[in-house]
């Protein structure tokens, strides 16, 4: 089984984040990177079925040669190969997307594996483009996932219940945190990405007809803290509070 998994250079999640003067970009000139929460559990359920059903995962980005560094991290935790869509173009979702289906329109994957939003923009694009791109068909959202005799089972929660879909492979699904518990990687395994090859290709321009304007930072809630009372006298308190909330 041949499965591919999308990943994208992010400053550190619940990092404070800053933006630049212009605000058409995040200042990281003090932040670590990483890659998203829902990308990790794409990379983990991407190594478990290879596991289950043998196969090799390869694990793709499109940036800078900075980005290598998430790519190593990936295959610390299991992944076989890395792919570096080298570019220094600011791309949105529509010109990712198109770099990454150009990439895997050269090969046989079974399945491509995204994280449903990245942990910065949270576009909410990429797989679904990319999906559009190769023809296959795409679920989204996924926090369970089975792949059996060439087709994939993919449930989706919903209030109240769940959505479960049944779709032919090759397909492209997008997932959310929750849906594994993606392994820390051992030293060895870390020494072992930091010497393993990383291939490097470059994708073609893209105009993506698109122009970013302005990224605005939403406001947080610091509103404070009400204490009801540190007596059992506050019981009745905190059950009103309940039952506004409708916990009760």
């Amino acid at each position: 089984m041949e499965v591919l998994t999308a990943i994208k250079r992010v400053p550190e999640t619940g990092a404070k984040i800053v933006l630049t003067e212009d605000k058409l970009d995040i200042d990281t000139s003090s932040l670590g990177f990483t890659f998203s929460p829902h990308e990790e559990c794409a990379v983990e359920e991407g190594v478990q079925l290879v596991e289950e059903h043998g196969g090799n995962v390869t694990v793709l980005t499109l940036g800078e040669e900075d980005a290598t560094e998430q790519l190593r991290s990936a295959i610390a935790m299991g992944a076989d190969d890395g792919i570096l869509l080298e570019s220094d173009e600011d791309r949105g979702p529509a010109g990712t997307a198109k770099a990454i289906a150009d990439a895997a329109s050269d090969a046989d994957f079974d399945l491509l594996l995204f994280g449903n939003e990245s942990a910065d923009t949270a576009n909410h694009q990429v797989g679904v483009r990319v999906a559009e791109q190769l023809g296959l068909p795409c679920v989204t959202g996924i926090k369970d996932l089975d792949v059996t005799d060439g087709t994939v089972t993919a449930q989706r929660e919903i209030p109240g219940g769940s959505e479960v879909y049944e779709v032919d492979l090759p397909a492209v699904v997008t997932v959310k945190e929750g849906l594994n518990e993606p392994r820390y990687p051992s030293m060895r395994a870390k020494m072992q990405a930091r010497k393993a090859s990383v291939e490097h290709d470059e994708p073609a321009a893209y105009d993506e007809g698109l122009e970013l304007l302005e990224l605005e930072v939403p406001e947080s809630d610091d509103s404070p803290a009400e204490v009801l009372g540190e007596s059992p006298d506050a019981a009745d308190d905190a059950v009103d509070v309940l039952e506004d909330l409708e916990v009760l």
